[in-house]
Order: structure tokens, then C-alpha cells, then sequence
């Protein structure tokens, strides 16, 4: 009788842990989100001294990352002549919480003396 309750309570752990890991790689399986910027610089000087490092520091206060920058190359078509950045996060409401607070809107303020902007969301796949 000992070794069936043994036997059971294992089991019973057993589906316990499996269902948990279960949900934690589920939980991990939600596709990223990226933020793709058209950025037409007007001041080149200005947007590198103090635009970048604001916005910058912005990104990774939010759990953002920034995982490509410069000037695009063609592969067919044309290029366009606007530099772009491609920042990622793990979620649409991380991205929104990132654009909605005050660290920056601040630094959207700077941005905008020495650029133009376009900016997109594009959701990654599973």
C-alpha cells in the first residue's frame, strides 16, 4: 500500500511540474513586436549628440532593444535614403507603454528639431 501511495504522489508531481512547464514555454512563445523608424535627418550633429542617447536610454528603461540601425542597402528595388532603426519588444503593450511615457515624449521633442519621422509596428511570428 506504501509503494501505490509513493507511486501516486509521484505521478501526481509529475503532472503538476509538466502542466507548469507547459504554461512557462507557452508564456514564452508569444511572438515580439518591432518597431521599424524611417528617420530623415536635418541635423546630423544635433540628432547624434542629443537626440540618440536619449532616445536610446529610453528603448532599455522600457525592456525595448535596439537590434539595428544605419543606412538600408538594396537588394532589389531601390533603397530608401532615410536611415532606419529597428527596435524590438516582447509585447504590443510593452512597445505602447514605451511611446505613451514621459522619458519619451521628452525625447521625441529633441528628435523632432533635428529629424522627420516615420515609424511602424510589425509583429513577429511564432
Amino acid at each position: 500500500m506504501k509503494a501505490r501511495s509513493t507511486a501516486t504522489l509521484a505521478m501526481l508531481a509529475g503532472i503538476g511540474v509538466g502542466a507548469f512547464a507547459v504554461q512557462a514555454i507557452h508564456a514564452q512563445s508569444k511572438p515580439p513586436v518591432y518597431l521599424v523608424g524611417q528617420i530623415d535627418i536635418t541635423n546630423q550633429e544635433g540628432y547624434m549628440k542629443e537626440y540618440a542617447p536619449l532616445i536610446g536610454a529610453s528603448i532599455k528603461a522600457s525592456g525595448g532593444r535596439l537590434v539595428a540601425a544605419g543606412q538600408p542597402t538594396a537588394i532589389v528595388g531601390e533603397a530608401p535614403t532615410s536611415r532606419i532603426a529597428i527596435g524590438i519588444w516582447d509585447s504590443m503593450e510593452q512597445l505602447q507603454s514605451w511611446r505613451n511615457s514621459t522619458q519619451y515624449k521628452e525625447a521625441q521633442k529633441v528628435g523632432d528639431q533635428f529629424a522627420k519621422f516615420r515609424t511602424y509596428v510589425v509583429e513577429g511570428l511564432p
